[in-house]
């Protein structure tokens, strides 16, 4: 059963109970990762790093995912005034959307990669039921280019150091491929961009956006954030392996 279908009551409910495991939540975390596709088999999973947040420390939350084809506008946003799920309306953050447009000549206002079925609305159902007022922003990555992905990630860097703003990150690495979230996670430890890009440009990722996670990673680098993963009671469930966050206090481990 897909997200799109699961009632306030029920998201919260899951919420709730993320909460009651870790019974605080962070301060510090300025990005997370998150499940392209948030279904029964990794909702739980889902919900639990959502509950980590402090929602009162967000004005905007911007959604990173990737596109599956290349366009002509490599790093797209949706012209849209607002996102609505069947849990209400979100408002974008235009002020926002123009500001990266004015930074960089690759990001456009362009609905060529819009539709419904975009992790952004995924997203949106549980940010709805943690974060009482905020404003979204949706950036797609439609270019395997490394040169984008740096780019990118570079933009947010500088632009978004500034704003109370959290940004989420989609991708999935399906459980049963342990080893090379073992070999990801050595990567990202050993803060080593070079080895990063090189993964991405070898062809052997299975990670279902790629890009949208090196990007994440490389943000995460240059805020000096450090990535924890929820691997370890999740050990035998399905979903992503790759489901995280990131902080200025925590160390890389499993929680």
């Amino acid at each position: 059963m897909n997200i799109i279908s699961y009632s306030r009551e029920q998201i919260q409910e899951e919420l709730a109970h993320a909460r009651t495991k870790h019974r605080e939540t962070n301060d510090h975390i300025r990005l997370i990762f998150a499940p392209t596709r948030i279904n029964h088999d990794n909702f739980e999973r889902a919900c639990d790093i959502y509950s980590h947040i402090e929602p009162e420390n967000y004005d905007t939350v911007v959604v990173i995912e990737s596109f599956p084809k290349v366009l002509d506008k490599k790093l797209p946003m949706p012209s849209n005034k607002f996102f609505e799920t069947p849990l209400g309306r979100v408002p974008v953050n235009d002020f926002l959307r123009n500001e990266l447009c004015d930074e960089d000549d690759d990001f456009y206002i362009n609905d060529e990669g819009y539709s419904r079925d975009m992790s952004l609305y995924q997203q949106l159902m549980i940010l709805q039921c943690v974060c009482s007022d905020f404003s979204v922003l949706s950036i797609q990555i439609a270019d395997n280019d490394p040169a984008i992905i740096k780019e990118l990630a570079y933009v947010l860097e500088e632009v978004l150091a500034s704003h109370n703003a959290l940004l989420v990150f989609c991708c999935d690495l399906e459980n049963s491929r342990k080893h090379e979230f073992q070999k990801v996670k050595e990567i990202v430890e050993s803060e080593n961009e070079s080895r990063l890009m090189n993964y991405l440009n070898s062809g052997e990722s299975k990670i279902t956006g790629t890009t949208s996670f090196i990007a994440g990673v490389l943000v995460a680098f240059a805020w000096d954030l450090k990535l924890s993963f929820l691997n370890g009671e999740y050990e035998e469930y399905d979903g992503s392996l790759l489901t995280g966050y990131a902080d200025r206090e925590s160390i890389i481990r499993n929680v």
